[in-house]
């Protein structure tokens, strides 16, 4: 069983794969996979820092709940990446499962940015805690 330090690299270098899916699915002008990926950076991210709490949760909304709670709303993170949070969540619900559903080029750039920023942002805190 690894312990939390390396749940937390493993976790944060998911994220890393997943940005750079990401980009190439944006390259490739398949924005919905790109939106997914996004997504995905952000939410193995939140589940990097986490693991260093000692926390988990199977739901997505409990993760993203639990990180908003601890780290946003506490200001150990900028509260504004709970509006790029709940958007990335949003957007890969729609890509994902509404039929018809077509995100624009422009919000999927700004998703997957965002998912960089945010990532770079978790990367810096982690490297002062590890």
């Amino acid at each position: 069983m690894p312990d939390q330090v390396d749940l937390s690299r493993y976790r944060l270098d998911k994220a890393s794969e997943m940005l750079a899916t990401a980009r190439r699915d944006m390259n490739a002008e398949d924005y919905a996979s790109a939106n997914n990926r996004a997504y995905y950076c952000i939410f193995h991210a939140m589940r990097a820092v986490l693991a260093l709490d000692g926390e988990d949760y199977q739901k997505h909304s409990a993760v993203i709940a639990r990180f908003s709670l601890n780290y946003l709303k506490t200001d150990i993170m900028p509260r504004e990446y709970g509006k790029l949070i709940s958007s990335a969540s949003l957007i890969r619900n729609r890509s994902d499962y509404e039929d018809f559903y077509i995100c624009s080029v422009e919000d999927t750039q700004k998703l997957v940015a965002g998912a960089e920023e945010f990532l770079k942002c978790v990367a810096g805190y982690l490297r002062e805690k590890y």
